[in-house]
Formats: C-alpha cells, sequence, structure tokens
C-alpha cells in the first residue's frame, strides 16, 4: 500500500512527538516545533497543518501541541 505524502508527514511529526514527549508538555512542544522549523520547508508546515485543519491527519499528543504553536506563528505570517 501507498502512503501519501502527507501520512508520510504525519508519520515524521508522531516520531518527533514521541522523541519529545517525555519532556514537560510545554517544553515538549516547543522542542517540537523548533525542530520542524529547523528541518521541514514552509511549504511541508503548511501542507501538514492544512490536512489536520481538514481532520484527514491526526497527530500525538505531542505533535498536536507543536504544531499548534506552528499554526499560530503561520497566522501571524499571512
Amino acid at each position: 500500500m501507498s502512503h501519501s505524502k502527507i501520512d508520510k508527514f504525519a508519520h515524521m511529526a508522531n516520531q518527533i512527538g514521541d522523541y519529545y514527549a517525555p519532556q514537560p508538555p510545554d517544553a515538549a512542544a516547543a522542542g517540537l516545533a523548533s525542530h520542524i522549523r529547523k528541518f521541514w520547508t514552509p511549504k511541508m508546515i503548511a501542507e501538514t497543518l492544512e490536512a489536520l485543519a481538514q481532520g484527514r491527519i491526526v497527530l500525538n499528543a505531542t505533535a498536536a501541541s507543536g504544531f499548534a504553536i506552528l499554526r499560530k506563528e503561520f497566522a501571524r505570517a499571512a
């Protein structure tokens, strides 16, 4: 079965979320957001945020919290 690009993004985000999950929730979310900012393109972030908003993907708690931070940043930049 072939996975779509957005499914791969969600998988990566969840893996990153798993890495940061042992930290306190605010630090974990900030760590994930920082990692995504450093290593993902703005297009990758925007596509993931769009898929989240449309309910096409589900992220673990840490990844979801980190992407909530990124959503606010993208909204301010728009």
